[in-house]
């Protein structure tokens, strides 16, 4: 299948996942946070060519579909294929572990797999370093500066483009 392909069939499928869903504390489609993650990973892509673009681009648009809708992991494996299935689960934290580990843990297993699924998290990261809410402490913030800095120094190595990237934004963001 074409990547053009492959990526409508993935976008409609979060499309539909993601159906009711806004981006927090905004009044838009969160499938604009999913479209955006996999814009950096075709971006990416056009600077230092990705080994297999097509399990980065399927995991950048799945990317939040476990964690954040009713799909499970056996459909997206029946739809998308193992790798695909492995690489969204890694990319989802365990809600049944304390928040404070939830990061960790996801980024471990993201290691066990190929650099297609870090980049997909630097992405992520990348997408989400917007200025914060308004409603976030100054606390929080630093939090999540701190924690961007974790999968920077994580997964640096899986694309050097999206590791510029994602400290560039870590050292413009706030905290």
């Amino acid at each position: 299948m074409d990547d053009q392909d492959l990526y409508q069939e993935c976008i409609d499928f979060a499309s539909r996942a993601h159906k009711d869903q806004n981006v927090p504390g905004k009044d838009y489609p969160y499938i604009t946070h999913v479209s955006n993650v996999a814009m950096e990973i075709i971006f990416a892509h056009t600077r230092l060519k990705i080994n297999d673009f097509s399990l980065a681009l399927q995991c950048a648009l799945l990317h939040d579909t476990i964690e954040d809708t009713d799909v499970d992991s056996k459909t997206i494996e029946a739809k998308f294929g193992k790798n695909v299935m492995l690489g969204v689960n890694a990319l989802t934290k365990d809600a049944n572990l304390p928040k404070s580990e939830r990061m960790m843990d996801s980024l471990e297993r993201i290691l066990k797999l190929s650099p297609e699924i870090g980049m997909v998290k630097m992405a992520d990261r990348i997408t989400n370093l917007q200025p914060p809410p308004g409603h976030w402490s100054s606390e929080k913030i630093s939090t999540y500066k701190e924690e961007s800095r974790l999968i920077y120094e994580k997964l640096k190595h899986c694309h050097a483009f999206l590791a510029e990237r994602l400290m560039n934004k870590i050292e413009k963001y706030p905290g």
